[in-house]
């Protein structure tokens, strides 16, 4: 059986747990659900995964109290690398004694690898709960185990959570899945379960935003729900005080939650902390250099990487954060490029959006042997490189020796920050590249009238960088760059408390928040009528979960499947023969891929020239071909070339 990796006070690794007499937490603790002391403490280092004379950090004492007394914050503000995921397991200590707070948890992130990590979490305290019969009696489980639904692997959408109302239960999703059900729009959710799914998600509820700063009008909305029962629950007063509470609980790491907020945040106790100073304190040298021509900043971007490794020598693990993911996968052919001359390999992937299950289970059995998750102790035996666009930022406890980045808003600088040098144990180096065309320079001199379009818009991106680069300068120096610790990071935030300039400056480099529509009782009411397919009064909920967004892309799903209704002899299905199949066997969430259009066009655009390419007859006349394509451009599909 493998034993957990040693840990530094808290980094969850639920995921490697197994069946063992060893695991933590596993006698028995004799204590009354109302006591506290010495018992609430080993249950909360069990739940925890702590080992040896490791303790809980204080905030998290400081929220288990909190959700003890009946009092949910209504947001977490700590530093990444210090644990906020641990905030099931103080839930699920603080139901177990008793406390009066809601008994389902719903963790909503807006991205799917962090999702899964999110799911091995609740698989450990699942497992936990199972190998402490003392808090399972405590939780009402009785024979059943701790129900789990969530995107990932064995519990993707098994709804376990709808089995017995009366039990704790944790769900994990992302805001589409978690938002579509609560409004009762739920997304391959038929409509007569539609009301089940909104009814148990909006009663007896916490709501857990891992990183809120995502989606400020998701955030809006469940605030919206929680804070105004008397608008959208029973119009009764006496009824509505008969249903359980709704409750939200805000996480992020960039601090753009603002003080006195009902937040809890790092405490005096905390700094003290040998943990958390040596995290919040971790050598993390920046350096911000130039890039003249975006079409250069793939190779600018693999060159520095390869010179961070000693140019292939070196068994260090080198993050490579790009906004595009074209940018992300030309760095990476750049670097194997220059690996192949060097007649050294490498280790090298790609973190991107758009992936199905499948290749995210991949993915992170790849990080996890090559070194990328906090607290590995793997040595490499040649430079491992990981090419990442925002799908890395944030909530995978991702941690490199080094890091390459281009410019981003200030909030996702602060995140791919806290993905190098994580514990604190090393000294990271950080180069940033900024995009700085002299042309734009030259167009932003002149007056906005003098301008022609294509000058207005590189002037614009100009002085965009321009605002981009100004938190980093306001970082203090160190070594020839400057100081991006978490700690140095956090004094920043803090000094913009109380220096106006400061924080306009911030917020100037912080991405808005999109325009959103409100919430109205008459929304809700129009949702809520899922027996009718067709009102209407019910918009579409997306501006609800998302806001309106200016440059708004259509999404598509694909699903892959090795079994279609297609007869053996060639024929089309009928429109009935179709239904009946799909109605047998719907697409399941495992099996689907989501993404924007454009990347779905291209790819089929691609696949259809490869199949034409594939069935051509080789016989065939180039005067054949010149027929089928007198224009000598792109050849034209036959209906037997396509599949």
């Amino acid at each position: 059986m493998r034993k957990p990796r040693s840990v530094d006070n808290l980094e969850l690794d639920f995921g490697s747990w197994e069946s063992t007499s060893t695991f933590p937490g596993n006698v028995d603790i004799a204590v009354s659900r109302s006591t506290g002391g010495v018992g609430t403490v080993a249950w909360l280092r069990g739940a925890l995964g702590l080992q040896g004379d490791d303790t809980p950090f204080p905030w998290q004492e400081e929220l288990l109290t909190s959700l003890r007394s009946g009092v949910v914050p209504r947001a977490l503000d700590v530093p990444t690398g210090l644990g906020k995921t641990a905030v099931m397991a103080i839930w699920l200590v603080a139901r177990a004694m008793g406390a009066p707070v809601p008994r389902r948890l719903v963790y909503v992130v807006d991205r799917r690898a962090v999702v899964d990590q999110a799911t091995e979490v609740a698989a450990g305290l699942r497992s936990y709960v199972e190998h402490n019969q003392t808090i399972k009696r405590a939780l009402g489980l009785k024979r059943r185990p701790l129900p789990i639904s969530t995107l990932r692997g064995q519990y993707v959408d098994n709804r376990e959570w709808l089995e017995d109302p009366a039990a704790p239960a944790i769900a994990v999703g992302t805001v589409d899945m978690v938002g579509s059900r609560l409004l009762f729009e739920g997304y391959g959710v038929s409509r007569k379960m539609r009301p089940y799914h909104a009814g148990l998600l909006s009663c007896d509820t916490l709501v857990v935003l891992d990183e809120a700063h995502l989606v400020p009008p998701f955030e809006k909305l469940i605030e919206a729900i929680a804070d105004d029962r008397a608008a959208f629950g029973p119009r009764d007063e006496a009824v509505r005080a008969l249903i359980p509470s709704f409750r939200l609980l805000s996480l992020s790491a960039t601090g753009r939650i603002r003080p006195g907020e009902g937040s809890v945040t790092l405490s005096e106790k905390d700094l003290q902390n040998v943990v958390v100073r040596r995290r919040l304190n971790a050598r993390k040298r920046l350096v911000l250099l130039p890039c003249t021509d975006a079409k250069e900043l793939p190779e600018l971007l693999a060159a520095k990487a390869w010179e961070l490794s000693g140019e292939g020598r070196d068994p260090v693990r080198c993050i490579v954060f790009c906004k595009r993911r074209k940018d992300a996968e030309s760095a990476a052919t750049a670097v194997r490029n220059l690996a192949k001359k060097a007649k050294g390999p490498v280790h090298s992937e790609l973190f991107v959006g758009a992936r199905r299950v499948f290749e995210r289970q991949c993915l992170a059995v790849w990080l996890e042997r090559h070194g990328f998750i906090a607290g590995s102790a793997v040595e490499l035996d040649r430079p491992a490189f990981l090419f990442a666009t925002s799908a890395g930022e944030v909530g995978v406890d991702l941690d490199a020796d080094h890091m390459v980045s281009d410019l981003v808003e200030w909030e996702r600088m602060v995140q791919r920050l806290g993905r190098v040098n994580r514990r604190g144990a090393g000294e990271a180096k950080v180069v940033v590249f900024s995009v700085t065309d002299p042309d734009g320079r030259t167009a932003a001199r002149k007056q906005p009238d003098d301008r022609s379009k294509k000058e207005a818009e590189a002037a614009h991106e100009y002085e965009r960088m321009r605002v981009l680069r100004k938190p980093l300068t306001r970082l203090p120096r160190a070594e020839g760059g400057r100081d991006a610790s978490p700690g140095a990071i956090r004094e920043l935030k803090l000094r913009a408390g109380t220096d106006e300039d400061l924080t306009v400056l911030l917020d100037a480099a912080t991405t808005p928040p999109p325009l959103r529509p409100a919430l109205s009782r008459a929304l809700v009411d129009a949702w809520s009528m899922t027996s009718l397919e067709q009102h209407t009064g019910r918009p579409e909920i997306a501006p609800w979960l998302r806001g309106w967004e200016e440059k708004e892309r259509s999404q598509t799903r694909v699903v892959w499947r090795a079994h279609l209704p297609v007869h053996a002899d060639g024929r089309d299905p009928t429109t009935r023969e179709a239904v009946e199949f799909f109605e047998a066997a719907p697409p399941h969430l495992s099996e689907v891929l989501e993404t924007e259009t454009l990347w779905v066009v291209d790819w089929l655009t691609a696949r259809a020239l490869a199949v034409q390419t594939a069935t051509r007859p080789a016989e065939r006349s180039s005067t054949s071909v010149a027929e089928d394509n007198p224009t000598g451009g792109q050849a034209r599909l036959h209906d037997d070339h396509i599949a």
